[in-house]
């Protein structure tokens, strides 16, 4: 019997994160043959992961530059690709989310005829500039992909809305439930000395990351003075923020929130410490998009320092709240979830619309049921 031999690229830290446990859930199922391609859009940070995991790929494109643009990133992929695809011609090829590589993978696989299966698909935030490029990218996508694996019904929505066939769609929960779930670990020890300091059972800790190109500016100088408006009026708070390598974002970070005792700036961290401080913290700030499906998870409440979200499904279920990057909107949302045990109760306990871990389970059985010669 053939094997069914599935291709997955993805070139960043998020798409490795969500995409590990599918590869290695693919790696042990029977009658697939599973190949890995990264692109290395990002290399540090993609590398720590696929450590993590114990994921060596078949093929690496080490793409990374110095001053990489999106110009750059698109045709170094797309032109890396088309090789790779001659050579091993997958029946399918498996992309994730909305990445500058996971829409040069979906072109690439078409100029070949491959068909392409989209994981994360149907997130919309209705602003093509927000996030940028990040919003077009997963719509250019899901024009391309004949499958798509939604992480919600909300997601189908959106895809049923632009008119895609309801039997390309599977709700599937999302891959970085997986993930979280298999790393997480009650014993697990820092080596960061700032974190190892820190008695979590005593203080009341608040995690941020911020980085979107939309906030750089006068919205994340807003989003740290208002932490240092926090850090003046709770005394047993902690404040732990991995700074971004950015220089635009470390320039207004240590210029605003240098020589505060209880703000902790640290350098990025890798996967497993980070999904674990998340899991100690007490309050989620931030601007990311995975981690609107990550804290909830760990009954964690997230702000999310954003205008909007393409995740609104959170919303809704009350995990996230809204705030943007207004000083007082942040400041007193965060205050009243420190001073008001009920209202955190109600969203620390709101259930999370992302699913229950085993995501990659009904991408497997959904791949079982497609027949490339179906068509």
């Amino acid at each position: 019997m053939s094997q069914f031999k599935v291709m997955s690229i993805f070139g960043t830290r998020p798409e490795a994160i969500k995409m590990a446990p599918l590869v290695k859930a693919l790696e042990i199922e029977k009658g697939f043959k599973s190949c890995v391609v990264v692109t290395a859009q990002h290399r540090e940070m993609l590398d720590q992961v696929l450590n993590l995991f114990k994921i060596i790929p078949q093929y690496d494109l080490n793409i990374m530059q110095s001053g990489q643009s999106l110009y750059d990133i698109t045709c170094r992929a797309l032109k890396g690709l088309e090789e790779i695809l001659e050579q091993e011609k997958p029946q399918i090829v498996l992309v994730h989310g909305d990445t500058t590589t996971t829409l040069a993978a979906s072109l690439a696989a078409y100029y070949k005829k491959i068909t392409v299966g989209h994981v994360e698909a149907g997130l919309r935030s209705g602003d093509s500039y927000s996030p940028f490029p990040e919003e077009m990218n997963r719509k250019l996508t899901g024009g391309i992909a004949a499958l798509h694996f939604a992480p919600t019904q909300t997601a189908k929505d959106n895809l049923l809305r632009e008119g895609v066939s309801e039997d390309s769609i599977y709700v599937t929960g999302n891959t970085v439930i997986d993930a979280l779930l298999a790393t997480v670990k009650e014993d697990f020890e820092f080596t960061n000395p700032q974190l190892k300091a820190i008695d979590f059972s005593q203080k009341r800790v608040l995690l941020v990351t911020t980085h979107r190109r939309e906030n750089l500016g006068q919205p994340m100088e807003n989003i740290f003075k208002a932490l240092a408006l926090l850090h003046e009026q709770f005394e047993d708070i902690e404040i732990i923020f991995p700074v971004h390598k950015n220089p635009a974002v470390r320039e207004i970070a240590y210029s605003i929130l240098t020589g505060h005792e209880r703000i902790h700036l640290i350098e990025p961290l890798d996967y497993e410490p980070f999904a674990n401080l998340m899991a100690r913290s007490y309050l989620i700030l931030t601007d990311s998009g995975g981690l609107q499906e990550e804290a909830p998870a760990l009954g964690k409440p997230v702000l999310v320092l954003r205008e909007n979200t393409e995740r609104p499904e959170a919303v809704v279920a009350g995990t996230v709240a809204l705030v943007g990057t207004n000083i007082e909107s942040i400041f007193e949302t965060s205050k009243g979830l420190l001073v008001n045990k009920d209202l955190y109760g109600k969203m620390a306990q709101a259930v999370n619309p992302y699913g229950d871990g085993k995501a990659c389970l009904r991408i497997i059985d959904s791949l079982k049921d497609y027949s490339p010669l179906s068509s």
